[in-house]
C-alpha cells in the first residue's frame, strides 16, 4: 500500500490554539482525487526547523512514505522555514514544481509569489511544498 505523508509545520496549530484546517484540506483533497488505495502518515508540529528536518526524515525513512506533501513555513517572516528543512534534508530538489505552483496559485490568490514552495527528493520520497486549491 502506498503511503503519503501529511506534514503540517505551525506553532499555533501544534499547540492547539486552532485547527489545522490546511492538512485535513490536503488530507481530504487526496481521499477525493487519487484511485489507488494508500494510508495518510500525519503529523503537525511547530515551525521549527530541526523539528521540521527530523519529521521529514522519520516520514521518508522510517514511515516509507512515497509522497510527503508539506503545508505551512513558507512565507517570508523569520519563523518560516519548511523550504530551509526541505532543502537539508533531500538529496535533488526540484525547483520546477515551485515554479509551476507559484503561477497557478497566483490566478487565486494575489498574495502568491510571497510564498516560497519547493520540492526534493530523498531517498525514494518526494517531498512538495505547495498550495492545494479547491473550488468553493
Amino acid at each position: 500500500m502506498i503511503r503519503i505523508g501529511v506534514l503540517t509545520a505551525s506553532d499555533r496549530a501544534s499547540a492547539g490554539i486552532y485547527e489545522d484546517i490546511s492538512g485535513m484540506a490536503i488530507q481530504e483533497t487526496m481521499q477525493e482525487y487519487l484511485t489507488t488505495e494508500f494510508e495518510i502518515v500525519y503529523r503537525c508540529i511547530p515551525d521549527v526547523q530541526d523539528t521540521i528536518e527530523e519529521t521529514l526524515m522519520e516520514l521518508c525513512d522510517k514511515e516509507v512514505c512515497s509522497l510527503v506533501v508539506t503545508t505551512g513555513g513558507t512565507g517570508p517572516a523569520p519563523r518560516d522555514l519548511t523550504p530551509e528543512a526541505t532543502e537539508v534534508v533531500c538529496d535533488k530538489m526540484m525547483p520546477g514544481f515551485g515554479e509551476l505552483m507559484r503561477q497557478v496559485s497566483l490566478q487565486y490568490v494575489p498574495t502568491a509569489i510571497l510564498s516560497r514552495q519547493t520540492a526534493g527528493i530523498r531517498n525514494k520520497s518526494l517531498i512538495y511544498r505547495g498550495a492545494i486549491y479547491r473550488n468553493g
